[in-house]
């Protein structure tokens, strides 16, 4: 078959792209490295929350957002300071997707049968001034089917096209080098790897058994970042945010080895904003992993305690749900790569949620009885299984036992009873009135002011060391690896720039792999629900304009 483009990644990026151009009767070679078992890519894990603004469901919830609010937020958020050369399509890309998350984006997906959680959450809550990072109103807006309902779309899209004959679908291909022709790029070649029964996100044999090459008027790099490949991330760790974790777990699969990057950049593709990325600082061993040091990230509510290594609680804004980044560098300041929370039984129960389409099966397999079931006294199932068989938590009825229990489980003696039990105390001190000048309290019975907190995601302020709230409960967080940031700059049309900043003739991207558009649509912070949002649109546009430039 003659193809008139190569899409390289089976990820949601890569699937929306392939569907805009099969749509418009173009017909595409789509390679992946990985067996048929991982069509999708690392979006069916995700959570599927999406960054909508001024939406029905936010009008419902008596939120005010508007385009205007989100961009000032965006550019809070982002932190924008190499304009004039790495920021330059970035930001043109971030302006393009705020308009679209106030536009046209909701009515595309609602189109495709894609439906919303009706509670709208908000996620990075910033606790900085206006201008600052963060988002001023709840934007997360859970997909109805999380990761799976988002991809489900556009996987029906693609294998429809397949059943036409407009794609051809060739899993177990790695790509090696993309072809080029005095300066063009006309094709990829690789290898074909062996046929494998690995599982979605299980590690798949590296075994050849042959060779492939490929041509075609255009090739389009999706392969995702290099959150599965901590080598890559500690060299391009930052200063700004201390040394580099010693250790991390993997909040994606290791096959997310930002390979295809160096490909393209031999190809004539610049990559730019290596230094950005955004890991979690909440991250539990995931107690039934499914690949190697297999991470979960906690989207916690605002309520419990955050303390260091060593026991010293960390100043405002570093609360719960805040700002990701912010309390990264701060935790990497200590010197030591974790931290803790401290809670009760009554804060776990209303204020913990796992990232992740797996742990949260009532969301995921669109069960309302389920998802009612969140409202009722004690843990979700899912995260009372990682209370009873995770190795990041304790649970204790006394303080006493659980500072113990916290210095058996690193083996570091680091935690002195006294001093957390006198924090603790300074703490709840606060609760007596509805006065404070702790402003993690402000902040908690701020979050209560809004339905949606007040129903099923924040507490109701009291005292830790209250015994009717307990048992007590500690859990060591862990930086969980996840999303590149910088990647290959493109234009607003998804070609690849080189480091002139013209076009490289014949090459596009889209998704994590190009920075979620221009090569870090994000700057330095994300507002959350702007990944999966980010493939969504790139591969959008992307797919759409090569389709219009081969006419």
């Amino acid at each position: 078959m003659k193809f008139d483009v190569i899409v390289i990644g089976a990820g949601l990026a890569g699937l929306v792209a392939t569907a805009e151009l099969a749509d418009a009767g173009k017909k595409v070679l789509l390679l992946d490295q990985e067996p048929e078992a991982s069509f999708g890519g690392q979006a069916w894990w995700s959570f599927g929350g999406l960054f909508l603004v001024d939406s029905p469901e936010q009008r419902r919830m008596g939120i005010k957002d508007s385009l205007e609010l989100a961009w000032q937020d965006w550019l809070g958020a982002a932190g924008y300071d190499r304009e004039e050369d790495e920021d330059y399509w970035g930001k043109k890309w971030a302006a393009a997707y705020v308009d679209f998350a106030a536009g046209e984006k909701r009515k595309w997906l609602y189109e495709m049968g894609v439906r919303f959680f009706p509670v709208v959450g908000w996620a990075e809550r910033g606790g900085y001034l206006a201008e600052g990072h963060g988002n001023s109103v709840p934007r997360f807006h859970i997909v109805w089917g999380t990761g799976p309902g988002i991809i489900k779309p556009f996987e029906d899209r693609v294998r429809r096209a397949m059943e036409k004959g407009l794609v051809d679908y060739r899993p177990r291909h790695r790509v090696n080098e993309l072809l080029t022709e005095n300066g063009t790029v006309i094709g990829a070649s690789g290898n074909i790897l062996v046929q494998s029964s690995a599982a979605r996100g299980e590690a798949s044999s590296r075994e050849t058994i042959g060779d492939f090459e490929f041509h075609a008027q255009a090739v389009m790099v999706t392969s995702g970042g290099i959150g599965g490949n901590h080598e890559l991330i500690r060299k391009n760790w930052p200063a700004r945010l201390g040394d580099a974790p010693k250790k991390m777990i993997s909040g994606v699969p290791e096959h997310v080895d930002g390979r295809m990057l160096a490909i393209t950049e031999k190809a004539g593709g610049r990559i730019v904003n290596r230094d950005r990325m955004w890991h979690y600082t909440e991250g539990i061993k995931n107690w039934n992993s499914v690949w190697p040091m297999h991470g979960i990230r906690i989207l916690p509510g605002p309520s419990s305690l955050w303390i260091d290594a060593t026991g010293k609680r960390f100043p405002a804004p570093n609360f719960p749900g805040f700002d990701t980044l912010g309390t990264l560098e701060a935790i990497m300041q200590t010197g030591f790569d974790y931290s803790w929370f401290i809670l009760t039984k009554k804060i776990i129960e209303k204020e913990f949620a796992l990232s992740g389409s797996e742990q949260n099966p009532d969301l995921t397999g669109k069960s309302i009885k389920k998802v009612l079931g969140r409202v009722l006294p004690g843990p979700t199932a899912p995260v009372k299984a990682f209370m009873d068989k995770g190795e990041d938590f304790v649970i204790a009825n006394t303080l006493p036992e659980l500072i113990a229990g916290m210095n058996k489980l690193t083996g570091e003696n680091l935690l002195n009873l006294a001093d957390i039990e006198r924090q603790i105390h300074a703490r709840d001190r606060e609760i007596e009135n509805k006065f404070t000048k702790d402003l993690q309290i402000t902040a908690m019975r701020g979050a209560r002011n809004y339905l949606g907190d007040k129903l099923i995601r924040v507490a109701p302020p009291h005292k830790i060391l209250d015994p009717k709230m307990g048992p007590l409960i500690a859990v060591r967080l862990n930086i969980v690896s996840r999303k590149t940031l910088g990647g290959l700059q493109t234009d607003l049309s998804g070609r690849v720039l080189d480091t002139s900043g013209n076009p490289v003739p014949g090459l596009y991207s889209a998704g994590e792999v190009s920075g979620f558009g221009g090569g870090g649509i994000h700057g330095y912070r994300s507002l959350e629900g702007t990944f999966v949002g980010g493939c969504l649109f790139t591969g959008r546009q992307a797919g759409r304009a090569l389709a219009k430039e081969l006419e």
